[in-house]
């Protein structure tokens, strides 16, 4: 009797040594390959962090309260009128991206914008996905609007902007090789959804800081109604206003992992 229950009892010590042991070595297992699994990822977004080039969403301006108002202009016209009036009232300097096509249908409204003092930017000639098109085709379309805007306001744009904000390496380094800044925005006020002027303002609010990028859409319901709202609110805030070209540094800058310009020391 005394025999056999020594034996059970062994049987059984022994069973769960093995249990134990097995769970032990799955845990081991589970955690090596789960740090593989990191090393892993981290290696890849490391490395694609490395090689990826940016645009300016931001420019570090330090100490300086300053922020840029930005329009894209691809469809309609009916309140650029509206927005330059607006704009001279606080006598602040706007930057405009334009389209090609619009640009070609509305010429007096590119003069007008040019002998008002605003900074145009270029926005691509057919407001297509840059990164889906090769080089050759990349240059094309901002040259057109380079060329067009140079023979209608006797200025070549400095700032190209992609439509639908849609970049690669190909497209960055090719604006550069034209001796032209690609940037993005910081703050999209959604105008272009329709919202209303409360709305606009309250994002604006929320997210605004020195050096900031601001996007507008020129023909957008409600840019009207809110652009002053927008203005006023950073006027008393303390910030001045710059074209995007310029709150860009032009040389000796880097730009970070998050895509804020910052001046070299």
């Amino acid at each position: 009797m005394t025999f056999a229950l020594i034996k059970g009892w062994r049987v059984f010590y022994s069973f769960k040594i093995k249990s134990v042991y097995k769970v032990l070595v799955s845990l081991v297992l589970v955690v090596a390959l789960t740090a593989c699994l990191f090393m892993v990822t981290n290696s890849t977004i490391l490395a694609s962090g490395e090689n990826r080039k940016l645009p300016v969403y931001r420019v570090d301006t330090g100490e300086n309260k300053v922020v840029a108002l930005s329009f894209d202009a691809a469809w309609g016209a009916d309140k650029t009128q509206g927005i330059i009036d607006i704009l001279n009232k606080y006598n602040i300097k706007a930057t405009f991206f334009l389209v090609g096509f619009w640009v070609d249908k509305y010429e007096d409204e590119v003069k007008k914008l040019a002998e008002n003092g605003f900074d145009i930017g270029n926005h691509s000639h057919n407001h297509l996905k840059m990164s889906t098109l090769q080089a050759e085709s990349i240059v094309e379309e901002i040259e057109y609007v380079n060329k067009k805007v140079e023979n209608l306001t006797g200025k070549r744009p400095y700032v190209f902007r992609a439509p639908f904000g849609d970049y690669n390496n190909k497209l960055i380094e090719n604006v550069s090789k034209l001796n032209m800044q690609a940037v993005q925005w910081s703050i999209d006020t959604l105008d272009w959804k329709g919202i209303n002027a409360n709305e606009i303002l309250k994002r604006v609010k929320s997210k605004v800081s020195f050096g900031d990028i601001i996007l507008f859409h020129n023909n957008s319901d409600h840019v009207l109604d809110a652009l002053p709202k927008v203005i006023e609110y950073l006027i008393e805030g303390g910030y001045t206003f710059q074209t995007v070209s310029e709150l860009v540094y032009k040389n000796g800058f880097t730009i970070d992992v998050n895509g804020v310009q910052h001046k070299q020391k």
